[in-house]
């Protein structure tokens, strides 16, 4: 699948997302980011050392359309903030346009914004790097300990550089099995809770009702599904500039194999779930879908438009011979407070509303990062009637579970991924044959953006 590709198709999900979230809902989801910034200077940030505090002043904040509402919602619930909000496409759909803005401030000394908001969930690896960063370690007294300890344990990992968080987490995208409970009893099949399990399943699927998918395989973000999950090395970073990437270890060819497998068989797809034809001739024959807690709402409520009270959503899966469970995330957004910021008290503040508030985190289109607001929009998903089941506990064990060995990084597995193995595997070759070229893909991105690579 081609960037064009790829872009059409998030851009055809965000507006079936729309259709269901409304405007104020509406997703970091595709956070995933398919930029590959501009190399930013590679020199560690020294000890922060705040501008010249002007309490009272204004605060400029930067957000996409979707997260705007939420800054006027705040706004008018602390109408003594003095706030000046600019829409963005918040670096969304392959922009980058934040780094490129902040690149052109830092050349003429003035102009960051106070506050901004990224969709792209590896933009932290660039802002928290140079001499003076963009952003502002948070956990250096600019919020508190308590807040930052409350979100979802390796929820700040892709804002974490050096020991020190230079953004908040403001949505997660943890993978679940999602599967539809109807199909599954009607066909008189088990969930399976590991691997073996699924492709067994897999193979029975295929071979008892042709036609019928447990996953897909041509989605930009399948590596963050399956690989991640599987604790594939792709992208571990070991310094701020330092990559490991390794496609050879064994629980990235395990992966690969059971996938070449059911692509085989036909049971996993090679499309990608938000192509026209497999929402017409496809969507209806999903029996499982390892992915992304968006695509409860996003994709099998509002893009393929199947009846309530039949999805529901299962644990993540392991390999039999992992001692547990581990998972991956496709997207989450991130809010950065400016190193440059002269109203540090005020940005902080709108931060932590945006980010953990129930008033505005309880109705978001996606899962929160912060475990307290999750409760509150966990609440809200059994509300709706539309699952077959009660979310809440796979949606919350699932957050604790994202394998910490995938690294943010300044490129973009999914760009990789997409412009390299998906033209492969349509072309007829297997992600076996694939994982060589996939992995110098990586290894001479990473290059090119002065990493070193293992």
């Amino acid at each position: 699948m081609n960037n064009d590709v790829r872009v059409t198709s998030r851009r055809q999900f965000r507006r079936a997302a729309a259709a269901v979230l409304g405007t104020a809902s509406l997703l970091a989801l595709a956070a995933c980011g398919s930029a590959d910034p501009t190399p930013s200077a590679s020199s560690p940030a020294s000890a922060f050392k705040p501008a010249a505090q002007e309490a009272g002043s204004q605060i400029t904040v930067w957000a996409d359309a979707t997260r705007v509402p939420g800054v006027q919602a705040y706004q008018k619930a602390h109408p003594d903030v003095k706030i000046k909000i600019v829409t963005y496409s918040g670096d969304a759909n392959g922009a980058n346009d934040l780094q490129t803005k902040v690149q052109l401030f830092d050349r003429t000394g003035s102009g960051w914004p106070d506050v901004s908001f990224s969709a792209n969930v590896n933009d932290g690896s660039w802002a928290s790097q140079g001499k003076t960063p963009y952003a502002a370690p948070v956990s250096q007294g600019v919020i508190p300990t308590s807040t930052l300890d409350g979100f979802a344990s390796g929820a700040l990992s892709p804002c974490t550089f050096g020991g020190k968080v230079y953004c908040v987490r403001n949505d997660l995208a943890q993978n679940v099995l999602w599967y539809n409970k109807k199909l599954l009893s009607e066909f008189g099949y088990s969930v399976p809770t590991t691997w073996e399990e699924y492709q067994a399943l897999g193979v029975k699927v295929a071979k008892e009702h042709p036609g019928y998918l447990v996953g897909t395989a041509g989605d930009a973000w399948a590596p963050e599904v399956y690989f991640w999950a599987s604790q594939c090395p792709a992208s571990t970073t070991t310094a701020a500039r330092k990559v490991t990437v390794d496609l050879t270890d064994s629980k990235c060819t395990r992966m690969a194999k059971l996938l070449d497998g059911l692509i085989a068989k036909g049971s996993v797809s090679k499309d990608t779930v938000f192509s026209a034809g497999f929402i017409k001739n496809q969507a209806s024959k999903v029996l499982m879908l390892p992915g992304p807690s968006w695509y409860g709402q996003v994709l099998f409520n509002s893009t393929f438009k199947i009846p309530k009270g039949q999805i529901a959503a299962a644990a993540p899966l392991k390999f039999q011979g992992d001692a547990k469970n581990f998972t991956g995330n496709v997207g989450g957004g991130l809010w950065f407070i400016s190193s440059h910021s002269k109203n540090l008290k005020a940005s902080a503040d709108l931060v932590t509303w945006m980010t953990t508030s129930n008033d505005y985190q309880a109705t978001a289109g996606t899962y929160p990062a912060d475990k307290q607001a999750a409760v509150a929009w966990l609440a809200n998903q059994k509300k709706s009637g539309y699952f077959a089941e009660d979310v809440s506990p796979v949606f919350q064990q699932a957050a604790e579970l994202v394998w910490p060995g995938w690294s943010a990084t300044q490129y973009s597995q999914e760009a990789i991924y997409g412009s390299t193995v998906v033209p492969a595997l349509n072309s007829g070759k297997t992600l076996t044959d694939t994982l060589g070229t996939w992995q110098t893909a990586i290894t001479d991105k990473a290059k090119s953006l002065g990493y070193t690579v293992n």
